[in-house]
Protein backbone atom coordinates (compact mmCIF):
# COMPACT_ATOMS: atom_id res chain seq x y z
CA UNK A 1 0.00 0.00 0.00
CA UNK A 2 2.74 2.46 0.24
CA UNK A 3 4.16 2.32 -3.53
CA UNK A 4 0.67 4.24 -4.39
CA UNK A 5 0.93 6.61 -1.64
CA UNK A 6 4.67 6.98 -3.15
CA UNK A 7 3.79 7.47 -6.55
CA UNK A 8 0.64 9.87 -5.82
CA UNK A 9 3.23 11.94 -3.82
CA UNK A 10 5.72 12.02 -6.81
CA UNK A 11 2.43 13.04 -9.16
CA UNK A 12 1.37 16.20 -6.61
CA UNK A 13 5.33 17.50 -6.75
CA UNK A 14 5.55 17.02 -10.49
CA UNK A 15 2.00 18.97 -10.89
CA UNK A 16 3.01 22.10 -8.76
CA UNK A 17 6.52 22.30 -10.23
CA UNK A 18 5.07 22.50 -13.50
CA UNK A 19 2.73 24.95 -12.58
CA UNK A 20 4.99 27.18 -11.19
CA UNK A 21 7.25 27.11 -13.87
CA UNK A 22 5.29 28.19 -16.61
CA UNK A 23 6.99 31.53 -18.13
CA UNK A 24 4.87 33.69 -20.95
CA UNK A 25 5.51 35.67 -23.92
CA UNK A 26 4.86 38.86 -24.47
CA UNK A 27 4.48 40.68 -27.80
CA UNK A 28 5.56 44.81 -27.79
CA UNK A 29 3.25 46.60 -29.28
CA UNK A 30 0.94 44.03 -30.12
CA UNK A 31 0.33 42.42 -33.28
CA UNK A 32 1.56 46.32 -35.49
CA UNK A 33 4.82 45.28 -32.95
CA UNK A 34 7.70 48.01 -32.60
CA UNK A 35 6.79 50.96 -34.57
CA UNK A 36 7.27 54.80 -33.91
CA UNK A 37 3.20 55.38 -33.40
CA UNK A 38 1.59 52.23 -31.67
CA UNK A 39 -2.07 52.69 -31.17
CA UNK A 40 -1.75 52.42 -27.28
CA UNK A 41 1.78 54.06 -25.48
CA UNK A 42 4.52 51.01 -24.88
CA UNK A 43 4.75 51.61 -21.29
CA UNK A 44 0.91 52.18 -20.90
CA UNK A 45 0.68 48.18 -22.49
CA UNK A 46 3.36 47.37 -19.94
CA UNK A 47 1.52 48.70 -16.91
CA UNK A 48 -1.30 46.95 -17.93
CA UNK A 49 0.71 43.55 -17.60
CA UNK A 50 2.46 41.74 -14.87
CA UNK A 51 5.96 40.54 -16.03
CA UNK A 52 8.03 37.98 -13.90
CA UNK A 53 11.34 36.59 -14.11
CA UNK A 54 11.77 33.96 -17.12
CA UNK A 55 8.96 35.74 -19.14
CA UNK A 56 9.90 36.50 -22.51
CA UNK A 57 9.30 39.63 -24.54
CA UNK A 58 9.59 39.76 -28.30
CA UNK A 59 9.81 43.17 -30.29
CA UNK A 60 8.96 42.66 -34.31
CA UNK A 61 9.84 45.04 -36.60
CA UNK A 62 12.15 45.31 -39.90
CA UNK A 63 15.08 44.13 -40.26
CA UNK A 64 17.61 47.14 -41.19
CA UNK A 65 14.80 49.84 -40.47
CA UNK A 66 14.98 49.86 -36.78
CA UNK A 67 16.48 47.97 -33.43
CA UNK A 68 16.01 47.65 -29.71
CA UNK A 69 18.30 48.75 -27.51
CA UNK A 70 18.33 48.12 -23.88
CA UNK A 71 20.10 50.58 -21.65
CA UNK A 72 20.66 52.13 -18.22
CA UNK A 73 17.99 54.54 -16.66
CA UNK A 74 20.03 57.45 -17.43
CA UNK A 75 20.36 56.60 -20.98
CA UNK A 76 16.41 55.29 -21.53
CA UNK A 77 15.10 59.12 -19.80
CA UNK A 78 17.70 61.11 -22.13
CA UNK A 79 17.22 58.60 -25.00
CA UNK A 80 21.44 57.90 -25.43
CA UNK A 81 21.72 55.10 -28.10
CA UNK A 82 25.85 55.22 -27.88
CA UNK A 83 26.25 52.66 -24.95
CA UNK A 84 23.54 50.01 -24.78
CA UNK A 85 23.59 47.25 -22.49
CA UNK A 86 22.30 44.77 -25.35
CA UNK A 87 21.16 45.46 -28.67
CA UNK A 88 18.56 43.48 -30.47
CA UNK A 89 18.75 43.91 -34.21
CA UNK A 90 17.48 40.87 -36.01
CA UNK A 91 13.89 42.15 -36.57
CA UNK A 92 12.27 39.52 -34.35
CA UNK A 93 14.16 39.94 -30.92
CA UNK A 94 13.09 38.16 -27.88
CA UNK A 95 14.56 39.00 -24.54
CA UNK A 96 14.27 36.62 -21.51
CA UNK A 97 14.01 38.75 -18.32
CA UNK A 98 16.67 37.24 -16.09
CA UNK A 99 16.18 39.01 -12.54
CA UNK A 100 13.30 41.15 -11.01
CA UNK A 101 13.44 44.50 -11.75
CA UNK A 102 13.41 47.55 -14.04
CA UNK A 103 14.21 47.04 -18.15
CA UNK A 104 14.91 50.16 -20.47
CA UNK A 105 14.45 49.83 -23.94
CA UNK A 106 14.39 52.30 -26.49
CA UNK A 107 14.47 52.68 -30.66
CA UNK A 108 17.89 52.14 -32.39
CA UNK A 109 16.68 54.33 -35.26
CA UNK A 110 17.31 58.28 -35.35
CA UNK A 111 14.99 59.78 -33.47
CA UNK A 112 11.94 57.44 -32.45
CA UNK A 113 13.18 57.09 -28.78
CA UNK A 114 12.31 60.55 -28.65
CA UNK A 115 9.25 60.63 -30.26
CA UNK A 116 8.23 57.97 -27.40
CA UNK A 117 9.23 54.27 -29.22
CA UNK A 118 10.51 53.70 -25.61
CA UNK A 119 9.51 51.11 -23.06
CA UNK A 120 9.78 50.45 -19.29
CA UNK A 121 9.46 46.77 -18.45
CA UNK A 122 9.24 46.29 -14.25
CA UNK A 123 9.54 42.86 -13.53
CA UNK A 124 8.17 41.17 -10.17
CA UNK A 125 10.26 39.05 -7.98
CA UNK A 126 8.97 35.64 -7.85
CA UNK A 127 7.07 35.90 -4.93
CA UNK A 128 4.13 37.95 -6.57
CA UNK A 129 1.48 35.99 -8.53
CA UNK A 130 1.17 36.04 -12.05
CA UNK A 131 -2.14 38.66 -13.27
CA UNK A 132 -2.89 40.78 -15.48
CA UNK A 133 -4.65 43.70 -14.22
CA UNK A 134 -7.81 44.82 -16.91
CA UNK A 135 -8.30 48.00 -17.91
CA UNK A 136 -9.82 49.93 -20.48
CA UNK A 137 -8.59 50.93 -23.67
CA UNK A 138 -8.91 52.06 -27.00
CA UNK A 139 -7.43 49.24 -28.76
CA UNK A 140 -6.80 45.40 -26.48
CA UNK A 141 -3.84 44.54 -26.44
CA UNK A 142 -3.11 40.84 -27.13
CA UNK A 143 -2.71 38.30 -24.14
CA UNK A 144 0.32 36.74 -23.09
CA UNK A 145 0.69 33.39 -24.87
CA UNK A 146 0.72 29.84 -23.08
CA UNK A 147 0.04 26.06 -23.98
CA UNK A 148 -3.28 24.90 -23.69
CA UNK A 149 -2.48 22.74 -20.68
CA UNK A 150 -0.77 25.78 -19.16
CA UNK A 151 -4.55 27.47 -19.70
CA UNK A 152 -6.66 25.06 -17.80
CA UNK A 153 -4.05 23.44 -15.25
CA UNK A 154 -2.42 27.07 -13.91
CA UNK A 155 -5.68 28.98 -13.43
CA UNK A 156 -5.41 29.18 -9.70
CA UNK A 157 -2.85 27.35 -7.70
CA UNK A 158 -6.30 25.97 -5.55
CA UNK A 159 -7.57 24.17 -8.10
CA UNK A 160 -4.38 22.97 -9.57
CA UNK A 161 -4.28 21.31 -5.23
CA UNK A 162 -7.70 19.93 -6.00
CA UNK A 163 -7.18 18.47 -9.04
CA UNK A 164 -3.84 16.83 -7.75
CA UNK A 165 -5.49 15.39 -4.58
CA UNK A 166 -8.67 13.80 -6.92
CA UNK A 167 -6.23 12.20 -9.55
CA UNK A 168 -3.67 10.81 -6.58
CA UNK A 169 -6.80 9.22 -4.86
CA UNK A 170 -8.42 7.90 -8.22
CA UNK A 171 -4.73 6.23 -8.77
CA UNK A 172 -4.02 5.07 -5.50
CA UNK A 173 -7.33 3.39 -5.74
CA UNK A 174 -6.77 1.77 -8.61
CA UNK A 175 -3.19 0.28 -7.84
Amino acid sequence: MEYPLYISFLFLVFLEFFCSSQAYTFHAGGKNGWILKPSESYNHWAERNRFQVNDTIVFKYKKGHDSVLIVHKDDYIKCKKDKPIHALKNGHSKFKFPKSGPFYFISGHANNCKNSQKLIVVVLSPNHNKTSVETPSTSPAPAPTKSAAASIIGGSSGLVWFFSLIMAAIFSSLV
